[in-house]
């Protein structure tokens, strides 16, 4: 078939049908970049000018290889290998190990936690989770920048990385651990290994690298800004001395250097090609003029040397929102009120899996998950990942297989089969009110729409062949998306984008994180192309928010992100005011109150109880029968404190109910009546 390129715009057009050697798509954020690159690709098959297997398209994660495969395949595109960098070497390890090794056997450790704790034992360290995490963690950066045990000594002294442990003894544990995977009778290789032993294959043995270069010709490489050495070498061994590749990449948003990624093989690769041919996609289709502009403002205070080869986005959406920017005093704060703003865009029509919070550090995410929860809005965290890892879901296809081996299934497709399949389940016509069985529904209502639409693209699909589908999808990543609001870090959004984000938690020494601004300006760098990678995840609306204090009626001692500077008009530059500590009063003895159960409580403990014993136990009544009534568990309508303060205040309208720690505009939506009808009889 013929490609039809009219989908392109003019730049996207120029680096599709550029001509076979050194091609560099320099691809801003929502510029269209796999768009792109799948459209060259086709294109250069199309033409004739190679054939499908014998182009390797390498990316950095299973689920964008994924998106790869199914836009080629939609485009009839079939026979392109699409795999991440440690997929493409485990397949072709396992083809050429007998060449290299005989008879020797290898296996891969999934998991090598315990090996290198035995390591860290051996070398007399402490063997702590935590100490053997960030041990294994320095070791896998010292194999990803190629250095050897031997190596790692003289080359972290040129660093300015501060690793976890004196250097001698992170090299005596590297050297053991290397030891022990050698030691047995079976060879055992980690995920670093993969790499570097394809890579010694083909650098070493002629007859393999020309068995390899037979068979594939053209190369392209995705996210080329986090490459790493170990990665760089892989690919240099792939190549040879041919120059048939095609590199994609946008050094504003190398946001990995912390693993061995280095961005200079991007920035030097009309160095190492001059005959390159380069092209930069600048027109923003994801974002509105307004968040484009913000993200070009911060990005433009870049120093160093990527900052030369920045892009400049443009913003080809019409125009939206403001970004909006939020100082709150304490954390909780600005969880609750970022909650609001959410159930805001959800009655103005904005879907729930169209709404991300970001934050720096997965611990920021805990009063962000109360908040939600205490607000009744469903939320997944780190964008679903283990989606066919849920219990819920792994039933699912469990019930589904029997369902295909017993045949008989109503309905006239899978995707209607699939829910007549799931509703012994919990998968009803219309949403339970129940958090946990809403929880469920929204899980096997996903699985159900992707079943629904596999089945549109392909009318003839079979039971047996959805399960097909979703191993694959499985074993790739490639989650359905659930309609809920997604929690995640800046790493774990890259690649990703959402209606509407919220920024959160943007003061000093979170972002930039503390260590950045100890290692120095370089680091500093990173953290403020992560805080660019955050803003152009957002399509439309963008807040951007930040709290003085990590508690309630904790002294305000925080500061707001440099990287503001200068664009938050009132605070520009200048130190945040020192504010008086504002600690909650008993409402029975007026002292501050300095425990969290009390402020809840809004009184001390010891002081008077203003209620009476029957009014709590008929309130506990009360809620137990609504907690039935919603199949749920009794502290998820209102905690026991939440109770108390009712009874001792007895409010008489919603908005005295609102002044109560624990309740909300959900709450008193779902359980308002009838708990104010009591109250009056209670009242009388």
């Amino acid at each position: 078939m013929t490609i039809d390129l009219s989908q392109l715009d003019q730049d996207q057009l120029q680096a599709a049908i550029a001509p076979r050697g050194p091609v560099a798509i320099l691809a801003g954020a929502g510029t269209g970049k796999t768009r792109t690159i799948t459209y060259r690709i086709a294109h250069l098959i199309d033409q004739g000018l190679i054939s499908p297997q014998r182009v390797l398209a390498v990316t950095f994660t299973a689920r964008a290889a994924g998106e790869m495969r199914d836009r080629l395949r939609a485009m009839g595109t079939l026979g392109v290998q699409a795999r991440t960098f440690h997929a493409a070497a485990r397949r072709q390890l396992r083809y050429f190990w007998p060449q290299a090794y005989g008879d020797l056997p290898w296996q891969l450790i999934e998991n090598k936690f315990s090996l290198v704790a035995r390591a860290v034992r051996a070398a007399g360290l402490d063997a702590s989770t935590e100490n053997v995490r960030d041990i294994l963690g320095e070791i896998e950066w010292a194999k990803a920048c190629c250095f050897t045990p031997y190596d790692y000594v003289v080359e972290i002294g040129k660093t300015k990385r501060t690793p976890p442990v004196a250097v001698e003894k992170i090299q005596a544990v590297y050297e053991k651990y290397e030891q022990t995977k050698q030691s047995g009778d079976t060879f055992l290789l980690d995920f670093d290994d993969l790499l570097i032993h394809t890579a010694a294959i083909l650098e070493n043995s002629p007859p393999i690298a020309e068995e390899f270069r037979e068979q594939y010709r053209s190369f392209v490489v995705d996210e080329y800004q986090d490459v790493t050495p170990l990665q760089q070498r892989l690919l240099k061994a792939w190549l040879g001395e041919r120059d048939d590749l095609t590199i994609v990449g946008d050094a504003n948003q190398t946001i990995y250097s912390f693993t061995g990624a280095d961005p200079a093989f991007l920035l030097n690769f009309s160095r190492e090609y001059p005959h390159a041919t380069v092209v930069k996609l600048q027109r923003d289709y994801r974002s509105t003029p307004q968040v484009v502009e913000l993200a070009n403002t911060v990005i433009s205070k870049a120093v160093g040397r990527a900052a030369g080869t920045r892009l400049e986005l443009q913003g080809m959406q019409k125009p939206g929102p403001e970004p909006e920017y939020h100082a709150y005093d304490d954390e909780p704060t600005e969880a609750r009120e970022i909650a609001g703003q959410i159930l805001t865009l959800l009655k103005n029509g904005v879907p729930a899996r169209e709404i991300a919070v970001l934050y720096r550090v997965n611990a920021q995410s805990a009063v962000f998950e109360k908040a939600l929860s205490d607000a009744g809005i469903v939320y997944q965290v780190r964008g679903g990942e283990g989606f066919f890892q849920r219990p819920e879901i792994r039933k699912a296809i469990a019930q589904i297989m029997r369902a295909s081996q017993v045949g008989g299934v109503p309905g006239d497709d899978v995707g209607e089969q699939v829910r007549a399949i799931l509703a012994p389940l919990g998968l009803t016509s219309t949403e339970p009110s129940g958090t946990q069985a809403r929880e469920r529904w929204q899980l096997l209502n996903a699985l159900a729409d992707l079943a629904d639409d596999l089945a549109q693209s392909n009318p003839s699909l079979t039971l047996a062949g959805l399960l097909a589908e979703l191993q694959a999808r499985a074993e790739s990543r490639q989650p359905p998306t659930v309609e809920g609001v997604t929690l995640a870090s800046f790493h774990a959004a890259k690649g990703l984008e959402w209606d509407a984000v919220f920024l959160v938690g943007l003061v000093e020494n979170t972002l930039p994180i503390s260590f950045a601004i100890k290692a120095g300006d370089a680091h500093i760098e990173e953290e403020r192309r992560l805080f660019y990678v955050g803003i152009t995840r957002a399509r439309r609306h963008l807040h951007l928010s930040w709290a003085y204090a990590r508690q309630e009626g904790a002294r305000s001692t925080r500061k707001r992100t440099r990287f503001l500077d200068g664009i938050v008009p009132e605070l520009s530059g200048a130190e945040v005011p020192e504010r008086a500590p504002r600690s909650p009063r008993c409402r029975v003895c007026g002292r501050p109150l300095l425990v969290a159960t009390e402020r809840v409580l809004g009184r001390h403990e010891d002081c008077p109880v203003e209620m009476e014993a029957a009014i709590f136990d008929q309130l506990r009544a009360w809620r137990l029968e609504t907690a039935r009534e919603n199949h749920v568990p009794p502290y998820i309508v209102f905690t026991d404190a939440t109770l108390m303060a009712i009874a001792e205040t007895l409010p008489q309208d919603s908005a005295e109910l609102l002044e109560i720690s624990g309740v909300g505009p959900v709450k008193i939506e779902k359980y308002g009546e009838s708990l104010l009808a009591l109250l009056n009889n209670l009242r009388a």
